[in-house]
């Protein structure tokens, strides 16, 4: 099968077109030979990946920058979606054919994966499968801060920085659907329209104009005190500025570091103002409250099939274009996520 194998820590940018296994200068090879992987238990299930989504994380992990540094070589990869392949003799949830989506510490940037049945969801009808490899990372990462950490209510205003991004966007739209007012800060013209399409109560273009002036002026003229939860992936001079626009008993969730910045939270300010500062790294829920995220991306799932939200879909990349895609995501090109998918109807057929 075809897979995507990080040989060596470096940046996956650099060659900028496609890759293939005879590339000596980029970490990052399309082997064409990887093993497609077997049914390792009873109630295991293979499944042949539609489509994957690049995160953030991903580019750091390659970097060597990310909390967790697998050894080398590694297939990297999160979320996914896709078709199931093969089901073992104690499978009693999914059966061949069925659609589904989950997501994985490693290895999802391959033709096929190995995954326990309880991990995998079915992606029910009216939900696009491209779209639902897509939102088990970003989405399930702020519905968790949002909603099980900050527990976001209705008529609270909630501050999203970097929000163009793609737990920016999803950031977004949960909040609309928990009925908070939602500023939203952003760079560039065509994120700030974007932003405006999804109903966005107030957006800030940063590379114009002072954000704390734009979300003072927005609040006085909504006869709002202040900002009730922070959400920010970005870090670094920007959260710095927006902690000037906190509540008393404001919270702050450190979703990331987008800015390379880590930022400096006085603790005697968070004490004065009780403020709550959350730090929320969303993989280690696997290990520590695995119904929490369970329960959250099944309550995703719904609301993509009712509408209530959206999963936009900035670029789509297929394998060997791997090096573009991080490009994307390195160079804050994408308003929304970063896909790759496959060509099934091409692809390698596997064999039990």
């Amino acid at each position: 099968m075809e897979a995507l194998v990080c040989k060596k820590l470096g940046d996956p940018t650099a060659l900028k077109s496609s890759i293939s296994e005879a590339d000596n200068d980029s970490p990052i090879i399309l082997s064409k030979t990887q093993p497609i992987p077997q049914l390792t238990t009873p109630t295991s299930v293979r499944v042949r990946v539609k489509a994957t989504s690049l995160n953030y994380a991903n580019y750091l992990q390659i970097l060597g920058k990310y909390q967790e540094k697998p050894p080398l070589p590694f297939i990297p990869g999160s979320d996914y979606s896709g078709i199931v392949d093969a089901v073992g003799p104690g499978v009693s949830l999914l059966k061949v054919g069925d659609r589904v989506c989950s997501f994985a510490g490693l290895g999802s940037f391959a033709e096929f994966l190995v995954a326990e049945q309880d991990e995998l969801f079915k992606v029910p009808d009216g939900c696009d499968l491209v779209a639902a490899g897509a939102l088990p990372v970003a989405f399930g990462t702020s519905h968790v801060a949002l909603v099980h950490r900050a527990q976001l209510t209705s008529g609270q205003v909630l501050l999203v920085l970097g929000a163009a991004g793609g737990v920016g966007l999803s950031a977004v739209q949960i909040g609309k659907v928990c009925g908070a007012v939602v500023i939203a800060v952003a760079r560039g013209d065509e994120k700030v329209q974007f932003l405006k399409t999804l109903g966005v109560d107030h957006v800030v273009d940063s590379s114009k104009e002072s954000v704390i002036s734009s979300v003072k002026d927005f609040l006085k003229a909504r006869k709002l005190k202040g900002v009730d939860v922070l959400y920010d992936p970005v870090g670094g001079k920007l959260t710095k500025e927006s902690m000037k626009l906190l509540n008393w008993g404001a919270q702050i969730l450190v979703i990331g570091f987008a800015s390379g910045e880590v930022p400096h939270i006085p603790a005697n300010i968070a004490l004065v103002k009780n403020w709550t500062v959350h730090g929320l790294y969303w993989g280690s829920y696997r290990i520590h409250r695995p119904v929490v995220l369970e329960d959250s991306i099944r309550e995703l799932l719904s609301w993509v099939a009712k509408g209530r939200i959206t999963i936009c879909i900035s670029h789509t990349y297929s394998l060997s274009e791997a090096s573009l895609a991080f490009a994307a995501i390195k160079d804050r090109k994408a308003i929304g996520k970063v896909m790759i998918a496959f060509d099934n109807e091409r692809s390698v057929k596997s064999k039990l």
